[in-house]
Order: C-alpha cells, then sequence, then structure tokens
C-alpha cells in the first residue's frame, strides 16, 4: 500500500473515506487497499478529485464490466462519447434536460434493481453541487437485517420480492414502459428478500424499493402488511449515514448491501453527477 494512502472510517453505521490518493493514477496495491476498504465499509468516499470522463471509467473497469447507461427520461441514454457515463443532473439546455432524476427527492433505492442482474457497485463523480440540498443517504443493509425481530426474519426467509420496474428513484416513467401500478402485473422481476453476499458471504436485507413491490405467492393486501413491517426496520437513522456533497468529491457504493436516498434541491440551482455502474457477478441468490 502507498504510504500516502489513508482509510478513515466513518463515524456511523457504514462508509470510510480515503485521503491521499489520485484515482486517475493508482497502483494495483492500492486499488486492492481501495477495495477491500469498499467491501469492508459498503461505501467509500474521496474528496477533491479531479477526473476526466475516461479517468472515472478507468477506475471503474477495475471492479469489473461496465454496463452501459440506462435510456433517461427524455431518451436521451448518455455523455457522447461515452456510453458508460450516465448523467444526474437538474440542468436544462437548448430547452432539454442534459441528465436525469430532476431536482427533487429520489427515495429509498438500489440502482436497477429491476434487472435479472442488478449492479454490483455504483460510483459517482460530483462536477457542479447546489449550495444547499442533494445531500445523499446510505443505509447499511447487513444492519437492517440484523434490526428485524427473529420472528420477522424467520417469516421472510425463502421469500422473494418483486423489485418493479416501472418508475425510476425520482418517480419518472421509465422510457418504453407501460404506466402499471398494480404491483402484481407491473413490469419488475424477483429477487429473494435475504440474500448472501457474493464477496462477503454475509447475509442481507434486499430491498430495492418500495413502491410497486410485492412479495411473491401472498395475496396484495398480505404483501403490502408485510412490506410495511419490514420497511419500518429497514432505513432506521442508527443504520443511515447522509453525506453532503463537494465538487471532487468521488462516492462508490455497493448495491448489494446498501440503500441510497437524495434530499431535494432548489431548482434555479445546478447540479452535475456523472455516474457510472459496475456489472453484477451473479444475480442475487439465497
Amino acid at each position: 500500500m502507498a504510504t500516502n494512502l489513508k482509510i478513515t472510517p466513518i463515524n456511523g453505521p457504514l462508509g470510510a473515506e480515503i485521503c491521499g490518493i489520485n484515482l486517475a493514477n493508482i497502483s494495483d496495491s492500492e486499488f486492492e487497499a481501495i477495495h477491500l476498504a469498499w467491501l469492508d465499509n459498503c461505501v467509500i468516499l474521496l474528496r477533491g478529485q479531479e477526473l476526466t470522463d475516461q479517468d472515472l471509467i478507468n477506475f471503474s473497469k477495475r471492479l469489473g464490466t461496465l454496463d452501459f447507461a440506462p435510456v433517461q427520461e427524455t431518451g436521451r441514454r448518455f455523455v457522447k462519447g461515452y456510453p458508460e457515463i450516465y448523467v444526474i443532473s437538474n440542468v436544462i439546455e437548448n430547452g432539454q434536460p442534459i441528465g436525469s432524476l430532476g431536482a427533487g427527492e429520489a427515495v429509498w433505492h438500489t440502482d436497477m434493481s429491476y434487472l435479472e442482474e442488478p449492479p454490483k457497485a455504483s460510483m459517482v463523480y460530483a462536477l457542479e453541487i447546489p449550495p444547499v440540498g442533494g445531500k445523499t443517504y446510505f443505509c447499511n443493509m447487513y444492519k437492517a437485517l440484523e434490526l428485524l425481530p427473529n420472528s420477522l426474519q424467520t417469516r421472510i426467509n425463502g421469500l422473494r420480492l418483486k423489485h418493479d420496474g416501472t418508475y425510476n428513484s425520482g418517480g419518472y416513467l421509465r422510457e418504453g414502459v407501460e404506466a402499471i401500478d398494480d404491483p402484481v402485473t407491473s413490469e419488475g422481476v424477483y429477487h429473494p428478500l435475504i440474500c448472501s453476499h457474493p464477496e462477503t458471504n454475509r447475509p442481507v436485507l434486499y430491498l430495492g424499493r418500495r413502491r410497486n413491490a410485492y412479495i411473491e405467492g401472498l395475496t396484495l393486501d398480505e404483501s403490502d402488511k408485510l412490506l410495511d413491517e419490514i420497511w419500518s426496520y429497514a432505513t432506521h437513522e442508527e443504520i443511515a449515514w447522509g453525506h453532503k456533497w463537494m465538487v471532487g468529491d468521488v462516492v462508490l457504493w455497493d448495491n448489494r448491501c446498501t440503500m441510497h436516498k437524495r434530499d431535494s434541491f432548489n431548482p434555479e440551482t445546478r447540479r452535475v453527477l456523472h455516474r457510472t455502474q459496475i456489472k453484477g457477478q451473479t444475480r442475487p441468490s439465497a
């Protein structure tokens, strides 16, 4: 490990800050240290980075094969020339949004869990940040499972949850999808509620998001009641950490053992983030 690299766990239930490193130029040993810190802490933060889109892609590829950016609400897909870069922004240029998710609140979710093989990681680089608002929160889904009473863990063990593919975390209808608000028949895929993390082998609660979620084999009323009970534990403040962004921040999180959400902010201010996503090695498994 390079002598300048320093890993400091954040004083909370997850997260670590890594200092003394430039992601655009790292050694294999430095990467291994970052990777282990990420697995141990679920989320890592690196401040003061100065990256090109290619730098962001190059580092992300060290974690695995990258997904192409999903289609945004407007039909726009990615940064020109960089199909792996997804733009999160409220900025309007020439009458068109340059990115996705706008300035509103983004509810608790796990990225793209409506896929058969969801991405294992997301990495975001902050280019422009509003003076107030837009804070991102992360919660530890290992600890969420531990918070569930034993009787509830036993009840949901082996059950599968439908992860809705109709709306994104900002509440926008996904491109090319019909607006169906019946959780039983809406677009989505099923994953086990309790999964085994493929790299740490630790059991973890896997929820995705609440809207249009449905537990296989139950009536809709039974499913809603059980999900309401699970969600009452899943996002306790004691297992969550909030990050206030600065320009140059890079945040890498593990989609398999975290959820995240975002505060709203003044739409008259600018927020521009570039995101990459790393493909999952396997679909979530019980």
